[in-house]
């Protein structure tokens, strides 16, 4: 199985949960997109690897017209049942690759990528593609997990990740996300984080947790209690142990003189 089929497969097992978890459809979340992005009247929006729409659908009402694109098909069919639950009438999607967007050089003047970077191969290769259909002065913002700079940590928190999330491929620490801003062309991003916690029962009861995984899983998150193994914060409230995603969002401009990419 290729990685691309791998992701289609997870995420149509993952299409109806997805739509509705509370961390994805997450208002605060949502906002501060939208306020890192400074979305108005006049622009046109782009999410790329869009989901079930949340993020596009969050941005209709904000800009002149949103897109979103994904490569699952069941995705966009709950992307589309959103927009029509909400009205929305100036909201477009499209089947296709987050490395290969099928629209012309600068066809929009934001776009954005949110919980989608860790699940490609080519990170950079996606975030080039985004800074290519994106108009000059435009802004270009990732939300994405971003793990601990210490190796180690990073490496068994992505360990972690694959271990319930098959599609997962690698999440970046701070300064492989800026590296990769820089290498683009862009300009020097904007960086605001926030916290997902999650129950370690949400965990193990992930769509295609094998028992062996599910104990690994745990073991994993139990023994980070007692040493920073993961380099994520972690408690435990009424004996429940909760962990913690770290997310950053970089927002930055293209340059109007912007060098070839």
């Amino acid at each position: 199985m290729s990685h691309t089929e791998r992701i289609v497969s997870q995420f149509t097992r993952m299409a109806e949960a997805f739509a509705t978890a509370p961390h994805i459809v997450d208002r605060d979340a949502l906002n501060l997109l939208l306020r890192c992005t400074s979305a108005g009247p006049a622009d046109s929006s782009l999410d790329v690897a869009c989901g079930a729409g949340i993020v596009t659908c969050h941005f209709a009402p904000v800009v002149r017209h949103a897109t979103g694109i994904d490569i699952t098909p069941a995705m966009l069919e709950k992307a589309r049942s959103r927009q029509a639950e909400l009205g929305l009438t100036n909201v477009t999607w499209g089947l296709g690759s987050a490395e290969s967007l099928p629209y012309e050089n600068c066809s929009f003047s934001i776009v954005t990528s949110r919980y989608a970077i860790h699940h490609l191969e080519q990170p950079r290769s996606t975030l080039r593609e985004m800074t290519r259909v994106c108009t000059p002065n435009g802004t270009v913002a990732v939300a994405d997990i971003c793990v601990s700079e210490d190796k180690g940590k990073a490496d068994r928190f992505n360990e972690l990740e694959r271990l319930h999330d098959p599609s997962h491929v690698r999440a970046l620490p701070l300064s492989d996300h800026l590296a990769n801003f820089q290498e683009v062309g862009l300009s020097s991003p904007t960086v605001a984080r926030y916290k997902r916690d999650f129950r370690l029962s949400r965990l193990l009861h992930a769509l295609g947790h094998r028992a062996a995984d599910a104990a690994r899983a745990e073991g994993m998150l139990r023994d980070s209690l007692a040493s920073d193994a993961l380099g994520t914060d972690r408690r435990v409230e009424n004996g429940e142990l909760i962990f913690s995603y770290p997310i950053a969002v970089l927002a930055a401009r293209k340059p109007c003189e912007s060098r070839a990419i």
